[in-house]
């Protein structure tokens, strides 16, 4: 088994992934930074999103184990005082028999940025959203093709099935379950008067289904693709959908999608 570990940085997390390392090599694991089969993330929720972006170029390859050392990690199945078993799980020695892990894949949200100096493509494993940085911003929202809505306010969030429990939750957005292939458009702070009229709720679009968003004047606009930031200042348009590529997590053990949902805001 090939390894790489991916840490927050804070003096927990480092010791933990020192830990993680004595571990794995006692037992047998090779740790490979090119072509790990395993990448854990060591830290929360913002880790695991470093760890999937460092790794994007191989995301078909590989999967990720999360280990949570915040208060919350909707990604992380194992606790710090669990690290020892996690890796007696990795490396086939669990009791009383060995235990393969079930991979579970999770959609991704794909988006095209098309801006007067050129077009970028990006891949997000939570959300992108897009925001005005002077004020209000106004875009145009098409849906396969047709005009669905002029809009202004504070901007709009594409959320992924995992990530409707990120930012998404706050906008008032529903929580979708990630065996189903579909991405989320969640407005942020919309006004509606008689010249722009919005949906005023979230949407979700399958997997077949594309969104495009224009910029309907010169303004200073801020992309976020899950942790990362991108200011841009001529964007023409932004086009969003369900990814043909998928994120692998490996369970070595039960955790139902509700179940974390549950463990994460509820208990």
């Amino acid at each position: 088994m090939r390894y790489y570990v991916l840490d927050r940085g804070d003096q927990l997390s480092i010791d933990l992934s020192q830990k993680f390392h004595k571990l794995a090599e006692e037992r047998g694991l090779q740790l490979d930074a090119e072509s790990p089969e395993i990448v854990v993330s060591i830290g929360g929720d913002g880790t695991m999103l470093h760890a999937f972006h460092t790794f994007i170029d191989r995301i078909p390859e590989l999967a990720f184990v999360g280990v949570h050392t915040g208060h919350l990690g909707f990604y992380a199945d194992w606790q710090c005082e669990e690290l020892s078993t996690l890796v007696d799980y990795m490396c086939g020695k669990s009791d009383p028999a060995p235990h393969k892990p079930r991979i579970v894949k999770y959609p991704l949200v794909e988006l095209e940025i098309n801006r007067k100096s050129g077009t970028t493509s990006h891949i997000a494993l939570n959300e992108f959203t897009l925001k005005g940085v002077e004020g209000t911003v106004v875009l145009q929202i098409d849906i396969n093709d047709e005009t669905f809505e002029m809009f202004r306010g504070d901007g709009i969030c594409v959320s992924t099935p995992s990530g409707s429990t990120a930012y998404n939750k706050s906008l008032g957005g529903a929580m979708v379950h990630p065996s189903i292939e579909a991405l989320q458009i969640a407005e942020i702070a919309s006004i509606n008067n008689r010249v722009f009229r919005t949906m005023g709720s979230p949407l979700l679009l399958p997997k077949h289904h594309h969104c495009d968003i224009f910029s309907r004047r010169e303004q200073r606009l801020m992309l976020t693709v899950d942790h990362t930031n991108y200011p841009i200042d001529d964007l023409i348009s932004v086009r969003c959908q369900v990814s043909e590529k998928k994120v692998s997590f490996a369970r070595y053990r039960p955790f139902p999608f509700w179940k974390r949902v549950r463990s994460s805001f509820l208990v």
